[in-house]
C-alpha cells in the first residue's frame, strides 16, 4: 500500500467492540500472576489470549514480545505451554516479567512466605531469635540521597531492613518473588504522589508501613501464584528454563533465531508519552539498577533523551508528522524522528525472527502533540510494510472508560487531570498486525 493508501485504510475501519472486553472485571485483567506489579499503560490478557486464539494452532509455538514491559504476553503463553520471548531495557520490567511468569509449587511458597514474614513481625514485636538489632538496613549508599528526597528515615530504615531479609533469601526465584513485592510497595510507601505518573512529591501524604504494605501484597501474589500454577501445563513447570528466554535489552535485539517465532504481540512505547525510567526510579533506586539514572533514561525507546542525527526515516508518514512538528518545536520533532527510526528497526528484528506465515501484532494508539496529530499507528503500518511485511489486518478497538489513560493538555501535550484537559490521550487504539509470507 501506498502512504496515501494506508491513510484511507485506516480512515475507513470501524470500531470492532468485540475486542473491547467490556465485560472484564478487574479480576480478570489482574488473575493469575497479573496484578503482581503496579505497570502504567499496560494492555489486558484477554487481548493478546484472543491474538493466540486466532494466529496459533500448534501445541508448541513460540511467541514473543520485544516490548514486554510488566510481561502480559509472556505470562499469557507461559500459561499454554508455549515457548515466551522477549526483552525490555527496563530492568524493573525483567524483574516483574521473570516472577510473574514462574509458578512456584505452592504448598513450597507459602512455606517461604510464612517464614518471611514471621522474621518481619520482628521489626514490629523485637522477638528475641531474630532481634532487630542484628539486622542491617540495606539501603544502597550511592542512592541514599535519592532515597532520603522519597522517604521519611524510619520509612527508609524499615524497608532497608525488609530488602536485607529478602537478600538472604537463597532460592532465587523465591527471592525474585519477594523483590517484585518489595517493588512493587515502594510507591505507597513514599512520598510520591499517588495519584500522578510523574515524580512528584506530596508532602503532607501519610505513607503505608513498609511491614503492612508488604504483608498484604505477599498474600495477594501468593493466590496468584497458587492460580497461576493450576493452569501452567506440567512440562512447563518442570523445566521452566526451557519455555522461558527473556533479558534486558534492546527491542532491537531479540534472543532467537531466525524464522524461530510464530506470533509477536507487543505494545511499544509511544511517543514521548511515558518516561519509563521516571516512572520506576524508586524501584531502579532501591534495587541499585542503574548507576547514573539520567545516563539511564537514554537507553529507552520513546524518551524525550533522545535524538539522531544522519539516520533516515523510512515511513513517509512518519516524515510528515516531523515536518509537521518542526515549526512547532523543533526538539520535540527531533525526538519523533528518533522514535520512529527506531521502531524501523525493530520491525526489521521482528521480520527476522518471525517463521514464515507467522504474524507480529502491534498495539498503538493515535495522539496529538501540540496540535499535531502522531499518527503513530499509521506510522508503524508503512513500516511494517517496509520491513517486508504483508499488512494482513487493522483492528480498531475502544479502550474501556475503566482503563482509558489520562488526558492530555492540548496546548502542551502533557498529561493532565480529565476536568483540565480538552483531549482524550487515547480513547481508540489499533492493532496492527503484519504477516511475514
Amino acid at each position: 500500500m501506498s502512504p496515501n493508501e494506508i491513510l484511507e485504510w485506516f480512515n475507513q475501519v470501524s470500531i470492532d467492540k468485540t475486542w473491547s472486553f467490556e465485560g472484564c472485571k478487574p479480576s480478570d485483567t489482574g488473575k493469575w500472576t497479573h496484578g503482581y506489579h503496579r505497570y502504567p499503560a499496560k494492555f489486558i490478557p484477554q487481548l493478546v489470549e484472543r491474538l493466540m486464539d486466532e494466529y496459533i494452532n500448534n501445541g508448541t509455538a513460540s511467541v514473543n514480545d520485544p516490548f514486554m514491559g510488566c510481561g502480559t504476553t509472556v505470562v499469557s503463553a507461559i500459561s499454554r505451554g508455549f515457548h515466551a520471548s522477549g526483552t525490555d531495557i527496563n530492568k524493573v520490567a525483567h524483574l516483574v516479567t521473570g516472577a510473574k511468569a514462574t509458578a512456584i509449587r505452592p504448598d513450597y511458597l507459602e512455606k517461604k512466605v510464612k517464614q518471611f514474614l514471621s522474621q518481619i513481625s520482628c521489626f514490629e514485636e523485637e522477638l528475641s531469635f531474630f532481634p532487630v538489632s542484628q539486622v542491617q538496613p540495606h539501603i544502597p549508599e550511592k542512592h541514599l540521597e535519592r532515597i532520603d528526597y522519597w522517604f521519611a528515615e524510619a520509612v527508609r530504615d524499615g524497608l532497608g531492613k525488609i530488602l536485607t531479609l529478602i537478600r538472604h533469601e537463597n532460592d532465587l526465584v523465591v527471592q525474585s518473588f519477594f523483590l517484585v513485592a518489595f517493588s512493587h510497595v515502594l510507591k505507597t510507601c513514599s512520598i510520591w504522589s499517588q495519584g500522578s505518573t510523574k515524580p512528584t512529591r506530596d508532602l503532607k501524604k501519610r505513607p503505608t508501613l513498609p511491614c503492612d504494605a508488604i504483608k498484604r501484597h505477599l498474600l495477594k501474589m501468593l493466590k496468584g501464584n497458587s492460580q497461576f500454577y493450576d493452569i501452567v501445563p506440567a512440562c512447563v513447570k518442570d523445566k521452566p528454563n526451557s519455555f522461558l528466554n527473556i533479558q534486558v535489552g534492546s527491542a532491537k535485539v531479540q534472543p532467537v533465531r531466525d524464522d524461530s517465532v510464530d506470533l509477536i504481540v507487543s505494545s511499544s512505547p509511544y511517543v514521548t508519552s511515558y518516561e519509563y525510567a521516571d516512572l520506576h526510579q524508586l524501584s531502579t533506586l532501591w534495587l541499585d539498577l542503574a548507576d547514573d539514572l539520567k545516563e539511564y533514561r537514554k537507553e529507552f525507546i520513546g524518551t524525550s533523551y533522545k535524538q539522531y542525527e544522519g539516520k533516515p526515516l523510512s515511513s513517509q508518514i512518519a516524515s510528515d508528522i516531523v515536518t509537521e512538528m518542526l515549526p512547532k518545536s523543533r526538539k520535540k520533532a527531533k525526538e519523533i524522528e528518533a522514535f520512529f527510526i527506531d521502531m524501523q528497526e525493530v520491525f526489521d528484528e521482528s521480520f527476522r525472527i518471525l517463521r514464515p506465515g507467522g504474524r507480529c501484532c502491534y498495539v498503538i494508539g493515535n495522539t496529538r502533540l501540540k496540535g499535531v496529530d502522531i499518527l503513530n499507528a499509521e506510522a508503524f503500518a508503512e513500516s511494517l510494510q517496509e520491513s517486508g511485511f504483508k499488512l494482513d489486518r487493522l483492528i480498531k478497538r475502544e479502550i474501556p472508560l475503566k482503563i482509558l489513560p489520562q488526558k492530555r493538555d492540548e496546548k502542551t501535550g502533557r498529561f493532565a487531570s480529565k476536568d483540565k484537559a480538552d483531549s482524550e490521550a487515547y480513547p481508540t487504539e489499533y492493532i496492527v498486525i503484519g504477516l511475514k509470507e
